[in-house]
């Protein structure tokens, strides 16, 4: 998919969320696992079904899946295949968090581009580099380059200040990343509850996608990211998971998380109207 592509499917449908496939077999509603042998998957496509009118993207995490073995991937691939034949316009991102050297870094991209079909991965970027570009060289894929984490965590490393010029790492990652890839196949992870700093990587990339995780259940606000980090092509997708597909345990849980995903959609719906992009 391309970046305008994106933006269209944005404009169309008057929101730019991203809902994540985190299927966990564990928190599932009960009356799935008495009912079905494929309780994953028939999750997912309910999931997919009651929301893919109020969604840009899907990204389903593959710690998930792989947490299955053989049966995960094969359930990962069933609803890539399932969103890619009844929701094409649905972008999808694969968060694999890959990032090696060059030869096997090609045979990640291999995996997730032309096996899987997505249009994303998400990419580590700490091995420099070597380890991003085999992911850039798909026409019409994307790297989605892990910039600014949510987690906690992310200050053990993320902030590391330059002894000499007091830059922090991430944004050496995002300067030195500019020389990879181009607004048109890379965008980058920055985490919800950092939206205060947005507006200051806005100044080093800001034509890029972001793709931003942890509002909802995480603590971040919407409004805040839209505020430091919307640009003249939306340039966002906000990513929630927990808060919409584990809205409810009950036989409506699909039904419930159209609902939460749909509020979401209207509280996009006036940001992108506010910003005049729709």
């Amino acid at each position: 998919m391309t970046r305008q592509e994106l933006f269209e499917n944005i404009k169309r449908k008057k929101s730019f969320l991203c809902i994540g496939l985190d299927t966990d077999i564990n928190k599932l509603p009960k009356h799935l696992t008495d009912e079905s042998e494929n309780t994953v998957l028939t999750f997912n496509k309910a999931i997919i079904d009651a929301t893919a009118d109020l969604c840009v993207a899907y990204k389903p995490n593959l710690a998930f899946y792989e947490s299955m073995g053989i049966q995960g991937w094969e359930i990962l691939e069933q609803t890539i295949k399932y969103i890619r034949a009844n929701y094409p316009d649905q972008f999808i991102i694969a968060d694999a968090k890959r990032g090696d050297i060059g030869n096997t870094s090609a045979m990640y991209a291999r995996t997730f581009f032309e096996i899987l079909n997505v249009d994303s991965v998400t990419v580590a970027p700490y091995m420099g580099e070597d380890s991003v570009t085999p992911f850039l060289t798909y026409a019409d894929k994307w790297v989605t380059l892990l910039a600014l984490t949510s987690n906690k965590g992310a200050y053990d490393f993320q902030f590391t200040k330059d002894a000499k010029t007091g830059e922090p790492l991430f944004e050496k990652v995002l300067k030195a990343s500019l020389k990879w890839g181009n607004t048109d196949n890379m965008m980058y992870v920055v985490g919800a509850t950092k939206a205060e700093m947005l507006s200051d990587i806005r100044t080093i990339i800001p034509e890029h996608f972001l793709l931003v995780p942890g509002i909802g259940a995480q603590g971040g606000s919407l409004e805040e990211v839209a505020k430091y980090g919307l640009n003249k092509s939306c340039g966002l997708l906000v990513n929630s998971s927990r808060q919409i597909i584990y809205a409810s345990a009950g036989t409506d849980y699909a039904e419930t998380a159209r609902s939460e995903a749909q509020k979401v959609q209207k509280a996009m719906q006036v940001l992108l109207q506010n910003a005049g992009l729709i």
